[in-house]
């Protein structure tokens, strides 16, 4: 498994290339508490079209967690040492939650290694910094394990809990095993996050996709992004806040399109 190890902790990522070398570069981000494997539903329909780099980010999966707190800086060098270690100059970008918070970060520090960008059930700011803060103090005290069923909850509808329990059970049990230094880490990089005021000056074409029943990041919340940056376009998607899962058809074919076509969705939104 390939490993890029760094001054404090070690990144474990994956590439994906069915199509020809010159294929361009797509880079997906994976949410809190999830691994690199909540993309195989987007590997197995994109990688004709793209060559595909996943990671585990910092704590999660199997990357090592170096010692919290964490910035969204981090979080966005992380990427950048991945593009630079890979000799990737440019690739399109797929983020959700707190990946699509570092997609906005790429966006805003390094729009010269961003192409176009897809932004997933997230915002600009994401809760509070008193909310992330009692939650890095339930998960010292409690571990994840309790929050599973809450989790679930907030993640998918319960339609799609009740027919895709075997989908559902893997990704809580990546969530379950993510470290609890990592989690928590995450956690401060989030309460600190606020990029209302900075992503004005997003150019790259950029295309929000929000669950339409999300209650974390609300559909409102991606609009808000699509029509603060200068070439956005927001899509809503049948589903909750794991969306590129739960309505996987949907979500791939709109990205092949939009990577592909520079499609926006304006009759769609």
């Amino acid at each position: 498994m390939p490993y890029l190890d760094l001054a404090t902790h070690r990144l474990h990522y994956r590439v994906d290339a069915d199509a020809a070398p010159g294929k361009p570069w797509l880079t997906f981000s994976n949410s809190l508490g999830t691994d690199l494997h909540m993309w195989d539903a987007q590997v197995a329909s994109l990688s004709p079209h793209f060559r595909i780099l996943r990671y585990d980010r910092r704590g999660h999966g199997l990357s090592s967690a170096p010692p919290p707190p964490y910035a969204l800086a981090d979080l966005g060098g992380d990427v950048l040492a991945l593009l630079d270690a890979l000799e990737i100059g440019q690739t399109h970008f797929c983020g959700l939650s707190i990946g699509g918070l570092v997609g906005q970060w790429l966006g805003i520090h390094a729009p010269e290694r961003i192409d176009k960008i897809v932004l997933c059930a997230t915002a600009a700011k994401i809760g509070t910094a008193e909310s992330w803060a009692a939650r890095i103090k339930d998960v010292r005290e409690n571990g994840l394990g309790g929050l599973t069923g809450a989790t679930a909850e907030r993640w998918f509808t319960p339609g799609f809990n009740a027919r895709e329990p075997v989908t559902v059970g893997a990704i809580l049990e990546s969530f379950t095993a993510t470290s609890l230094d990592g989690y928590a880490g995450c956690c401060a990089a989030l309460a600190g996050a606020d990029l209302r005021d900075q992503i004005a000056v997003i150019a790259s074409p950029l295309l929000a996709i929000s669950g339409a029943d999300d209650a974390v990041c609300p559909p409102s919340d991606l609009q808000e992004i699509a029509g603060r940056v200068q070439q956005g376009r927001h899509v809503s998607l049948p589903g909750r806040h794991i969306i590129n899962v739960e309505a996987a058809p949907a979500f791939n074919e709109l990205l092949l399109r939009f990577f592909s076509d520079g499609f926006l969705a304006t009759d769609a939104e």
